[in-house]
């Protein structure tokens, strides 16, 4: 096994060596993320580097390296649950990483992991699997062709879980993963087995390629310079190192659940609250350090919930007086050096630790004892939401750490109850005065609007109420813009996914313009702007909505159900929508699934989507009770709530579902249905848009045009286009490797030409050369070639790359090198051209960002071995 190393040590050891590969050592970016409003927290060592990946921010290296602090407690990335219960789980972690900006990519990458891995830490080759995505031939090729791994111990995996994207939309590429054998002691079998999710293979490396750029239509073009990804688990790998299998087992966590012990009393080592407590101290002391203070929102009230959760646990360990703040000395003894910030800050973090377990000691013993009660008392297995309610209001028990108690006791929580007691809660609030301002700042109404849209798209209405600027008002004028409320309404509230309706108000002397409908509680908010006249409360008026794009909206919302059932028949019965969002011009479809879908299926779903259309069957709509419409299969949509009497929506035999929106008379009234794009939006989740009718003939239309386009620049018709452009593709490709032989062939003949011109320094040969215009891969061979001829020299070649790209590289012969290291030669030349770099003692590599300087960088060499020579 490996030598015993501590986690600083592997923390350093990891930055050192990648440092020496040229890797620039960025420190760790806060925890609240400052240039992705997307995330609660830094989650990732890629983030602080996301703008640099997108090309929106240069940096003055290509090559990074570091270790970055993560929380994962809360929003999409939520840990906090498992923290205590797994081997793995926790609020807080450390993420090694080292990434290239479109410097080297797949070799390069692997290779490193492979030499950290296998020579500087020394772990044994038998103990490790590969993993790559199962399109990608490259890097299963480089694995077994290159670095020699057993193909027994390598796995292709699907996109599920080894091809990463940004989004929807940008730089994405495949996974490879390696993993660590615990042995056969511990229950599990190999990535993408049925076993996989046991304990014995752990995944401790992960290496994303960013070669692509995906467009919003799911096409996916190669990006100019692609880029890679990677990250490492610093306690996963200290595990490994100091022979352990949990993360807990390492000597930072040893000596925090040692201290958790020492301040609680606790005497067994073994009680998963000291796991709990050690672990977030760390997420605690973190957070604040970066600036995040307990609160009842947002990032402060996550961090609220972890030390309510911490403090909880410390009095199951016996803990009588306060004692959070007083490990935090011990976490500052672990890891002050790596973070100098931690004992920087020391005297405040301590103070809102010990202020706020105060605050919460108050509440919590009285609190546990109504739940014990309550627990004591409970019949089943599921504690009520009113109570669970209870404890947060009165006694600031978050939800999640009721939920916590009870798993102790096997038990659940009603956690659908607790969400009705908030919204009452928060209803009760507004009760004050007929209209009020919610959470949100919005209007609320107590009134509810009669919908009779289903069967009219015209009809007389009163103006109940109208707003203006958030206040509400007796009269509307000519160019105001505001909200309508209205007795009875034909217009569509936007509901279950559908947008609301437009058209117009035919006033006493006037016309609002409705632009948008919105459902205020029971009430519709017709949002718009009196075109003339003036509006006033009371008023008659007559409603008329938009006639043509309510039937395109019906038209797109019928296309969702005959989507979700071409769904449902291709891909299996796993499939459920997840969302929807239907407008005039187009439809989003939100369903569950594991991977993308191929061409082969998105053609496969199209043609059963028109295949319905064609058999323009009509569409039946009926009023059911909830529970005979369940009974005879209707499907319910995901996110709508249904009252006891349901609307049923049936398309012949293609699909029965619950809904509440409009829909058209006829399947055969789509016309035509297209889908524009599908791409993944969450783990499991999928999102599919798609136009019908007009907006579908549209599209095609602009596809067409496209293709002509390209049958024109390539001088073919629309049949043979694949095929000129497969040709064109090879040509290419051929050009591009004579280019590469011609540019071999003239920098071997420039080599030539060096030797020739070698300068003699104390009798050793020296060529120092700057080529232009030379790939900097050949340049490599260059330097290995004139090495070989000179049998005894050194080597100093450069090129520009570009205006504001240098490439350096330093050959020194084996006899040389303890004389001269080629690291040290190649950082002289790189720090005047703004770089650094590093390598072996006979071959090392730089990079710069400062053309202008290298004649003055390349002067330094010969009076700097003149010393050393």
């Amino acid at each position: 096994m490996t030598t015993i190393k501590s986690t600083s040590e592997i923390r350093q050891g990891f930055l050192d060596f990648f440092a020496k590969k040229g890797h620039q050592t960025v420190s760790s970016s806060s925890l609240v993320p400052d240039n992705d409003p997307t995330l609660l927290f830094t989650n990732a060592g890629m983030n602080q580097f996301k703008d640099t990946f997108l090309g929106s921010e240069k940096r003055a290296y290509t090559r990074a390296t570091s270790s970055q602090r993560c929380v994962r407690a809360g929003g999409k990335h939520n840990d906090l649950d498992n923290v205590g219960y797994t081997a793995r789980h926790h609020t807080f972690f450390e993420m090694l990483g080292n990434f290239s900006f479109g410097d080297y990519f797949k070799r390069d990458a692997i290779t490193f992991a492979w030499e950290y891995l296998t020579v500087e830490l020394k772990l044994p080759v038998d103990k490790l699997w590969i993993t790559v995505f199962d399109q990608d031939l490259e890097a299963e090729k480089i694995w077994i062709d290159e670095i020699g791994v057993d193909p027994a111990r390598l796995s292709r995996i699907g996109a599920k879980d080894n091809f990463w994207s940004m989004g929807d939309t940008g730089p994405c590429g495949p996974c490879s993963e390696i993993f660590y054998d615990h042995g056969e002691h511990i229950w599990g079998g190999p990535p993408g087995t049925p076993e996989e999710d046991g304990d014995r293979y752990i995944e401790i490396w992960n290496v994303v390629f960013m070669q692509y750029n995906r467009h919003a239509d799911g096409t996916m073009e190669n990006l100019p310079k692609p880029s890679v990804d990677t990250g490492m688990g610093l306690e996963r790998i200290s595990a490994i190192i100091q022979n352990g299998h949990s993360n807990y087992d390492i000597d930072l966590f040893q000596a925090l659940i040692k201290k958790v012990a020492e301040v609680t009393g606790a005497t067994d080592l073994d009680n998963k609250s000291l796991r709990v407590v050690a672990d977030h101290i760390r997420s605690c002391g973190f957070l604040i350090v970066d600036g995040v203070m307990p609160s009842n929102e947002g990032r402060g009230y996550v961090l609220r919930r972890i030390i309510r959760r911490a403090v909880r646990h410390g009095h199951k360990l016996g803990a009588k007086d306060v004692f959070f703040f007083k490990i935090y000395d011990e976490l500052i003894n672990q890891m002050g050096e790596a973070y100098p910030e931690l004992s920087k800050q020391r005297a405040f973090v301590e103070k809102i630790l010990r202020l706020e377990e105060e605050q919460f000691a108050k509440t919590l013993e009285r609190g546990l004892q109504i739940l014990d009660g309550e627990l004591d008392n409970l019949k089943g297995k599921v504690v009520p939401g009113d109570v669970v309610f209870k404890l947060y209001d009165t006694y600031g028990f978050p939800a999640d750490l009721t939920a916590d108690i009870a798993r102790e006791r096997e038990l659940t929580i009603d956690e659908a109850g607790f969400d009705n007691a908030m919204a009452e809660q928060r209803s009760r609030a507004q009760q004050a005065n007929n209209f009020t301002t919610d959470y949100n700042n919005t209007l609320v109404i107590e009134q509810k609007t009669e919908f009779i849209g289903y069967e009219t798209l015209q009809s007389p209405a009163t103006v109940t109420h109208l707003v203006l600027d958030g206040a509400f008002v007796d009269s509307l004028n000519e160019g105001d813009s505001g909200q309508v409320i209205l007795s009875q309404s034909p217009f569509y509230a936007e509901s279950g996914g559908q947008s609301g309706d437009a058209g117009q108000l035919i006033l006493n002397n006037g016309t609002f313009i409705v632009t948008d409908t919105k459902k205020l509680g029971n009430a519709f908010l017709h949002r718009g702007y009196v075109s003339m006249g003036a509006v006033t409360v009371n008023e008659k008026v007559h409603a008329e909505v938009d006639a043509a794009r309510r039937q395109s909206i019906a038209l797109h919302h019928s296309a969702t159900h005959l989507l979700h059932a071409a769904l449902r028949r291709t891909l299996g019965e796993h499939v459920t929508q997840k969302g929807s969002l239907v407008d005039a011009d187009k439809l989003r479809f939100d369903f569950s699934h594991f991977e993308p879908l191929s061409t082969a299926l998105l053609h496969q779903v199209n043609f059963l989507v028109n295949e319905s259309i064609r058999n323009n069957v009509e569409v039946v709509t009926q009023l059911m009770d909830i529970e005979e419409a369940k009974s005879s299969g209707a499907m319910a949509l995901f996110g709508e709530k249904y009252d006891d009497m349901v609307r049923v929506v049936q398309m012949g035999d293609t699909s029965t579902e619950l809904c509440g929106g409009t829909h058209t008379q006829r399947t055969g009234d789509m016309g035509f249905f297209l889908i524009r794009s599908e791409s993944g939006i969450a783990a499991g989740i999928r999102r599919i848009e798609a136009s019908v009718g007009l907006a579908a003939s549209e599209a095609v239309d602009t596809v067409l045009k496209e293709v002509d386009n390209a049958c024109r620049l390539v001088k073919a018709d629309s049949v043979s286009l694949a095929e000129k452009i497969e040709h064109l593709l090879d040509r290419n490709k051929l050009l591009e490797k004579e280019v590469a032989q011609l540019k071999t062939k003239m920098a071997s003949a420039a080599g030539s030409d060096l030797i020739a011109n070698a300068i003699d320094i104390n009798g050793v040969k020296v060529v120092i050369a700057n080529i232009e215009g030379v790939d900097p891969k050949i340049l490599r061979d260059s330097v290995d070639e004139i090495k070989n001829k000179l049998q005894s020299g050194i080597v100093v070649l450069a090129t520009k790359v570009d205006d504001s790209k240098v490439s350096l590289i330093v050959g020194v012969t084996k006899d040389l090198i303890q004389k001269v290291k080629a690291g040290d030669l190649v950082n002289l030349v790189a720090v005047p051209v703004g770089g650094k770099g590093g390598g072996r003692p006979d071959m090392a590599m730089a990079g710069g960002n400062n053309p202008a300087a290298l004649a003055d960088a390349l002067a330094l060499v010969e009076p700097w071995l003149a010393e050393r020579l």
